[in-house]
Parts: structure tokens; C-alpha cells; sequence
């Protein structure tokens, strides 16, 4: 049976190009739910031997950038605008992913 964290990893590979998920979709898409943390430790912690894994994609569940806590947000924010991804709001961490726009939801056709 695979880890947590494998588990997280295989989800957050998943997400499509030009898509987000929250940290909390991801938790509940591995069975636990109340998890969203975890999620984010996990993708802090990501490694080489992880391979590609776009976390990028992953989002606070407001669509909010959280990474600008941890020095990645410019990063952020310019890896999801490269893939089309809408934002509304403010400038430097005020701004917002168009969740309505760009919500991933895997249980429905794209």
C-alpha cells in the first residue's frame, strides 16, 4: 500500500496543465481529509529522486499563493501564469487563482 506521501505525489502529478487543486482537495483525494497540512509539508519536502512533480498547481483553498512563505510565491505565480492560469485581486500575495476558472475537478469532464 502506498504511503501518504506517495499518495500525494501521484495526485499532484495528476493535476492537468493550466489546472489547480487546493491543499485540501489533495488531502481528501488521498482519504484523509483532514490532512491539507500534511500536503504541504509533503511538497515542501519534495527531493530529486521525486522526479517532476508540479506543485505548483496546489493552492491555498481560497486559490491564494501560500508559498510566498517559504520564498517560492514569484515562482509560483509566474510557473501558473506561464500555463494560462487567471488570477483576481491585488499584486504580491493578495492575488488570488481564479478557482471558478481553473478548479480542477477530476469527477467531472474537462
Amino acid at each position: 500500500m502506498a504511503t501518504f506521501r506517495e499518495q500525494v505525489l501521484e495526485v499532484v502529478r495528476s493535476v492537468p496543465y493550466g489546472k489547480v487543486v487546493s491543499y485540501g482537495q489533495v488531502a481528501e483525494m488521498v482519504g484523509a481529509p483532514h490532512s491539507a497540512r500534511q500536503v504541504g509539508a509533503v511538497l515542501y519536502g519534495l527531493r530529486d529522486e521525486d522526479g517532476e512533480v508540479p506543485w505548483h498547481r496546489v493552492v491555498n483553498a481560497s486559490g491564494g499563493i501560500s508559498t510566498y512563505k517559504v520564498g517560492h510565491g514569484e515562482l509560483q505565480v509566474a510557473l501558473l501564469k506561464a500555463e494560462g492560469v487567471a488570477f483576481v485581486g491585488g499584486g504580491r500575495g493578495e492575488e488570488r487563482v481564479d478557482m471558478r476558472a481553473h478548479r480542477w475537478r477530476p469527477e467531472l469532464p474537462e
